[in-house]
């Protein structure tokens, strides 16, 4: 509906004007009408007249060309043009809505198209931090709208199984278990492994700053570690040990991934493509790369960057090195029209030094590539939460605080609804900044929250449940009251904001354009009684639809829509 009346009004400017312009409608406040523009305003220079005068001549010409479309187009301010379309169009447009072979008005944009979206990234040996939880959160949101848009999107998960952080926790499991001993790893308990391999590292870090022994010896086990892979290792003692913990590790990310509801095709763990890494960056030493007292490096500065290493002087790829393995790996695998990486704000300038360099060897792959940053999730009032040993905010705290929360406001847990909670609180900011969390507010059924709009579902279903026997109308030649048609205009926007939300790669726009409509929504039903009245056909309609849309955007955001809560 919308393309289609900008085409109409480029007519319409070409007819008056005689200016051959692609327009642009908005949508204004809902006083001011259905869509807005401010195209008179931009060519009234172009024209050499006054562009209220413009205004004036275009909305006349409109309500004589477009009065099949258009009920009103009046000129407000200096020159913007509003329109109100008539309750025909509307209603046909609801309904191609609904009645579309995809769901609720998702799109074509990227249809035939390879997307990997890479996301949470946790090293094994390491525990899950809130900051993997929020990028889990976001990535699967993100990649939920490239397959909305079409897209055959596959979701990838890279992380660290080699390097100093294994060597360091290698170093404490020694300690933990009296030796190289691991059959004595059957003693841990299947529950803790997790935290005790995170507890391990802890130890291992603090001793590798203050205990220079210590440190050789973690220098050293980090070089076994790698061959390890080199020599396909999986018996002697070390590499027992090493295996096993790798393993755990990998069990406990598909374990808590499997909690939150996201799923991930494939883990690109270090081991596997450090060695594409360091092969490509060798083969391109002296076009890219340059020697630099022993290490192979890249210098930017010519692109506003900085220089970074990418083989040290020992000749180990470093994380620049493995990065470009990554991506190589990645295009070997899908040939990819496009991939998402999403990481921390800490990671910016890394990326885009990695990201340059890759530029200069393979271009189309820096053309196909987007690299996404957010920033550190803290909880609201500045308090901090710290894990036993780590002194970090783990993934599982927060949903901890979540579900704290729930049963302190309504005397149960539900974990449909403290999973919705944490991820609209997270969703609904926009994705950048650093993201504050407050439990109580997040699982409140008042205010813009998650669980309130999982409630705004179940009513809009308890509504429909109440009227079983009763049978929704077509809205063909329906004349809408003032509530009905503001919660229809409403309604038909979401198209719109589901393609916004896609383009720009921003959830945040799904989650206020959902609390929106359910707004909307309340106003409507507060002011048009549904069962019993005589058009209780046509707003079971109007309910469904609701309902409707209200399940599909929650399903884009990764939450649950409940029947009953």
């Amino acid at each position: 509906m919308k393309h289609e009346l900008e085409q109409n009004l480029s007519q319409v400017i070409k007819d008056v004007l005689g200016l051959d312009v692609a327009v642009e409608l908005t949508r204004p406040d809902e006083q001011f009408g259905d869509f807005a523009t401010n195209v008179a305003l931009q060519f009234a220079k172009q024209a050499g007249r006054n562009p209220r005068e413009i205004a004036e001549q275009l909305a006349a010409q409109i309500r004589t060309n477009l009065s099949e479309t258009v009920s009103e187009a009046t000129v407000a301010g200096p020159g913007f043009i509003n329109f109100r379309l008539t309750d025909a169009v509307l209603a046909a447009e609801l309904a191609g809505i609904l009645d579309a072979t995809r769901p609720y008005g998702h799109s074509d944009r990227y249809k035939d198209q390879v997307i990997v979206t890479e996301y949470s990234d946790p090293n094994p040996f390491k525990v899950l931090h809130a900051g993997h939880l929020y990028t889990s959160v976001v990535g699967d949101a993100i990649s939920n709208l490239f397959a909305a848009a079409g897209g055959q999107v596959h979701r990838v998960n890279f992380g660290g199984d080699v390097g100093m952080h294994v060597g360091k926790t290698l170093w404490a499991i020694i300690g933990e278990l009296g030796g190289v001993y691991p059959e004595k790893l059957e003693e841990i308990d299947q529950d803790k492994r997790a935290e005790w391999m995170a507890g391990c590292y802890v130890k291992g870090n603090n001793a590798y700053d203050d205990d220079e022994a210590a440190k050789v010896e973690m220098i050293e086990l980090n070089k076994q570690v790698y061959a390890f892979h080199t020599n396909d290792d999986h018996e002697s003692p070390l590499a027992r040990i090493y295996w096993q913990c790798r393993d755990w590790s990998y069990e406990y990310f598909d374990d808590f991934y499997a909690r939150i509801g996201t799923a991930f095709e494939k883990y690109y763990p270090e081991s596997k493509v450090a060695d594409l890494g360091l092969q490509t960056v060798k083969q391109h030493i002296g076009s890219v790369f340059e020697e630099s007292d022993g290490a192979t490096v890249f210098k930017a500065e010519q692109f506003g960057l900085h220089t970074r290493v990418f083989i040290n002087s020992q000749g180990i790829p470093t994380y620049e090195a493995k990065d470009v393995g990554l991506i190589m790996h990645k295009w070997q695998d899908y040939h990819f029209d496009r991939s998402v990486v999403i990481t921390g704000n800490e990671q910016l300038q890394y990326m885009s030094v990695v990201l340059k360099a890759i530029e200069q060897f393979a271009p189309e792959l820096y053309q196909k590539s987007t690299h996404l940053t957010h920033g550190i999730v803290k909880l609201a009032g500045g308090v901090k939460m710290s894990s036993r040993k780590g002194n970090i905010l783990r993934a599982v705290d927060v949903l901890m605080v979540a579900a704290e929360a729930n049963q302190a406001a309504t005397g149960k847990t539900d974990d449909q609804v403290v999973l919705g909670a944490v991820k609209y609180a997270f969703l609904k900011q926009r994705l950048g900044g650093d993201i504050i969390y407050d439990p109580e507010e997040s699982v409140s059924l008042q205010g813009n929250s998650g669980p309130y709009l999982q409630y705004a579902h179940t009513r809009a279903r308890s509504i429909l449940a109440k009227a079983a026997q009763a049978t929704a109308a077509p809205l063909d030649g329906y004349a809408f009251n003032e509530w009905e048609r503001l919660l229809v205009r409403k309604l038909t926007e979401y198209p719109e904001v589901v393609d916004s939300a896609v383009s720009e790669m921003l959830p945040h726009h799904i989650c206020t354009y959902l609390y929106e409509l359910s707004q909307t929504f309340n106003r409507f039903y507060e002011n048009s009684r549904v069962i019993g009245g005589e058009q209780e056909a046509e707003r079971l309609t109007l309910v469904s639809a609701y309902a409707g849309i209200l399940k599909d955007g929650l399903g884009l955001l990764g939450m649950g829509a409940p029947e009953s809560m």
